[in-house]
């Protein structure tokens, strides 16, 4: 079988690992990386053995196949250009600068029958599909993504940048329509918001819990999913995955709140025994698979077989329809409780003055 001819359009800081990884996939021919920015391209260019190209237009009858690393606000303009011309894309998350953008580019792939993939890069980490299935139906959902702050996507907040691959997550794990939303957040160093918390919930009861954070000393992608048949916590990092089950000696012997009001209780071995006798912790095994090869491998798989990717252009739009009730939420929050005070995410709380006698 012939390699598939592809190239990457825009190889700033995500777009050159696209570049790369697609050189080294024997699957995929790289015919050439466009960016504008000619240093950057002539680098990658050189690095992954093809050509530069400073205009997209040059690829059009070249190639089988398009990854889009630009920024958000050019999606809608560069994807519709592929698209247009019924070259299969996958595009880098967010779907588009706003809802309007992701529908007309859904639009567009289904009017002319072609494949559109969106990089949710987390749908593709092995954490997640171990963790998937271990937690069954979830009640309760705790996701937190911070990290320092990049210099990177200055063109969207938090919750694009962020906080959308949690919102594709859940969306993902829990069946069921939104019910309500709540969030606030605010501005720190930039143009949009970079800390949001919010919270969401379902129709079948079940809440979702989640933070976004840009300006943090640290990073780290946690998440925790409560269900009845316990919990289950994920790294997204580190890729591991504890789960933690209700044992039969807690099931179906003497609990050890009763256990411990027993005369004569040894209560300190009651506590080294919760995790592991009451309670059993599982630490299942996780591939070491690097995310983005197995998100771009899915996609040359995609094209060459014709089928559905993990994330097509319908669920992207949805993580992107929660993610407008969440920073319609954050842009009319009441700080002080009513319309008068502040507002907002770019509000600034009046800070107490202190009177000195």
């Amino acid at each position: 079988m012939s390699r598939l001819k592809m190239a990457v359009v825009g190889v700033g800081a995500l777009g050159r690992h696209h570049a790369r990884i697609l050189s080294e996939l024997d699957s995929v021919e790289l015919v050439a990386v466009a960016e504008t920015n000619p240093v950057a391209g002539q680098a990658v260019a050189e690095k992954c053995h093809t050509r530069w190209v400073a205009d997209y237009n040059e690829l059009f009858g070249e190639i089988d196949a398009v990854s889009i690393v630009v920024p958000t606000f050019a999606h809608l303009a560069v994807a519709s250009e592929f698209l247009s011309r019924r070259i299969p894309v996958l595009v880098e998350k967010p779907l588009a600068a706003s809802i309007d953008h992701g529908e007309r580019l859904v639009e567009l792939a289904e009017q002319t029958g072609t494949l559109l993939q969106v990089g949710h890069v987390e749908r593709f980490n092995p954490a997640t599909a171990v963790a998937w299935s271990h937690c069954g139906s979830p009640k309760y959902i705790r996701a937190e993504r911070v990290s320092p702050y990049a210099f990177r996507s200055t063109d969207i907040g938090a919750v694009h940048d962020l906080m959308i691959h949690d919102l594709d997550l859940v969306l993902d794990l829990v069946a069921a329509p939104v019910r309500s939303v709540e969030a606030f957040g605010i501005s720190i160093l930039g143009e949009n918001e970079d800390s949001v918390q919010a919270r969401v919930t379902f129709e079948n009861g079940c809440i979702a819990d989640l933070t976004a954070n840009r300006v943090n000393p640290k990073s780290s992608r946690t998440m925790q999913i409560w269900s009845a048949e316990g919990t289950v916590t994920v790294d997204f990092t580190s890729r591991e995955v504890v789960a933690y089950r209700p044992s039969e000696a807690l099931l179906y012997g003497m609990s050890p709140l009763q256990r411990a009001r027993q005369p004569g209780a040894d209560v300190e071995r009651l506590k080294s025994e919760i995790f592991g006798t009451f309670l059993k912790v599982e630490r299942p095994a996780v591939p070491q698979t690097d995310a983005l090869t197995a998100e771009l491998e899915s996609f040359v798989d995609c094209v060459r077989n014709e089928r559905r990717p993990l994330v097509d252009g319908q669920t992207a739009l949805r993580a992107m329809q929660l993610a407008d009730q969440i920073l319609a939420s954050v842009h009319s929050h009441q700080w002080e409780g009513h319309a008068g005070g502040a507002i907002g995410p770019f509000a600034r709380p009046r800070q107490a003055i202190k009177r000195v006698a």
